[in-house]
């Protein structure tokens, strides 16, 4: 290069990032057992410990077939079936399956087998445990909603395809009232599988914390107006509701839909199982707004406060899927909002649920 050459700009410096720490058992969110080349427990994590219901302490040093018995869901012993240390040196590892513990209990187990040398003696044994309750509570769940949905699509589906069925069959020998009233029938059964098929949508997306929120700016009071309006239009009396609004609240931006929904569901839950007059009292709350949703019936006992957001609960008079407020829950956390429930100051049931004033998507 000439000395008249300009100087080249310095390369930058990239600079490696340091490797992370070494991770330990603890780190591990699973149980983890090793055991050595000689079979005896080298490590057991404190997840392990807690589900074996053995100290780290008691384990370190014993035969892992002590510490871990497990047997198959045939009742084999498991270590028996596969033995890990003098089975075929080919083997590195053990797929994660479902196997019991001595007391009964179902784990989920896989097992990693590390080898000095391909196809050489095993040197060590690392066990991963996961307690099965989580696993066995979502598939009664799904079984369950499974077992809703086939119900409750059974009874409707059934009118409408009977109901169809005689029209095609039997039109010129009905008259226009019967030709009317099973027209209307399946008007409604339609829209009742509609409705069962949002909801499945809808308990899908907050499972999978793909609930969208259009924030637009909403007036509560009008909504809940809406709400009075279509319930009277259905044929309630109207002096079966109550709408108290304390002012001044402020903007709020939410999704006008989702608004809907939680009003619509929480003033249909007052209907369906309380009684008397349903009070909505809409309040300035914190920096949002306050909505409570009241009626005048038992209330709910202090024992089922704590199932009544999950799904399928219905309370004392089943009916409906039992959905309802699992999805108003989720919708009203969407929003980044909190709902409770408690006794109303009349002695019935009082939904309660709190939303941020938000933003709207443009900002």
């Amino acid at each position: 290069m000439g000395t008249d050459d300009p100087p080249r700009a310095a390369r930058p410096v990239h600079r490696v990032p340091a490797p992370p720490a070494s991770l330990s058992a603890e780190d591990i969110p699973d149980g983890v057992l090793i055991a050595d080349r000689s079979c005896r427990v080298v490590t057991l994590n404190k997840v392990g410990s807690r589900l074996l219901r053995i100290p780290e302490e008691a384990a370190l040093g014993r035969d892992f077939r002590d510490v871990l018995p497990l047997h198959d869901l045939d009742g084999r012993d498991w270590w028996k079936c596969t033995d890990p240390y003098g089975g075929l040196r080919i083997r590195t590892r053990q797929p994660e399956r479902p196997l019991l513990l001595a007391d009964g209990r179902e784990v989920l187990m896989s097992a990693r087998y590390l080898r000095g040398a391909p196809n050489g003696s095993l040197e060590r044994l690392v066990v991963t445990l996961r307690d099965a309750r989580r696993r066995a509570r979502g598939e009664r769940n799904r079984a369950d909603l499974v077992s809703t949905v086939a119900h409750e699509l059974r009874s409707p589906l059934t009118s409408v395809k009977g109901f169809t069925a005689t029209l095609l069959a039997k039109w010129d020998r009905l008259t226009e009232n019967q030709k009317l009233m099973m027209l209307e029938t399946v008007n409604v059964d339609a829209d009742r599988v509609t409705r069962l098929i949002a909801e499945l949508l809808d308990v899908s997306r907050i499972e999978a914390g793909r609930l969208e929120i259009r924030r637009q700016l909403v007036d509560l009071p009008e909504r809940a107006r809406k709400i009075i309006a279509g319930r009277v239009a259905s044929g309630d009396p109207e002096d079966r509701f109550r709408l108290e609004v304390h002012r001044p609240l402020p903007e709020t931006w939410l999704d006008a839909d989702k608004i809907d929904q939680i009003l619509a569901n929480l003033l249909e839950n007052a209907m369906r199982h309380g009684a008397g007059t349903v009070t909505i009292v809409i309040e300035p709350h914190e920096g949002g707004a306050a909505v409570s949703v009241r009626d005048e019936g038992e209330g709910i006992a202090p024992e089922a406060v704590p199932r009544v957001f999950r799904q399928f609960w219905s309370g004392k008079r089943r009916s409906g899927t039992g959905l309802g407020l699992f999805i108003v829950k989720g919708l009203v956390e969407g929003h980044g909002g909190k709902i409770t429930v408690g006794h109303a100051p009349s002695g019935g049931a009082e939904f309660r649920f709190t939303v941020p004033v938000g933003t709207p998507e443009f900002v």
